[in-house]
């Protein structure tokens, strides 16, 4: 996964009012100009049984794209399940600002690597409450 595919990953899965707070933190100045509004829309879902199995539509969600472009004509693109419009034009915005050298580091460390931390810590924790209710079964043989 290269830098920008991890970035997409990270703010997608981070709520928008979190992503909101980090991005005001961080105060960067940075007009810019919408190439495409958010628009809603539908994304099909493709599944495989087992991993391996024939490949077969599972069903539609919604979702969000939005892209955007700096006055220096750096491009960003933000897609996000669900309708929230500001959410995907947020992650368009963060990312046309993290290819930007002078701001990249910055983005990387005070808004990126705390995002993976919490992302890291709900996953920690999903898994432990799922390991809780493990159940493990196993078969008694009768003797003859």
């Amino acid at each position: 996964m290269n830098d920008r595919q991890r970035r997409q990953r990270v703010f997608a899965l981070t709520p928008r009012a979190t992503l909101e707070r980090h991005w005001q933190a961080l105060a960067l100045d940075c007009p810019h100009t919408a190439l495409r509004a958010p628009e809603i829309g539908l994304a099909m879902l493709r599944g495989r049984i087992g991993g391996n199995g024939q490949a077969f539509n599972l069903g539609e969600m919604t979702m969000v794209r939005a892209s955007v472009a700096l006055a220096d004509g750096t491009l960003g693109h933000g897609y996000v399940a669900g309708r929230d419009r500001r959410h995907a034009e947020l992650i368009a915005l963060l990312d046309a600002c993290a290819q930007k050298p002078e701001w990249a580091p910055r983005i990387e460390r005070e808004l990126l690597q705390p995002l993976e931390a919490e992302l890291a810590a709900r996953h920690a924790e999903a898994s432990r409450k799922a390991a809780a209710t493990r159940v493990d079964f196993f078969t008694l043989v009768r003797g003859d």
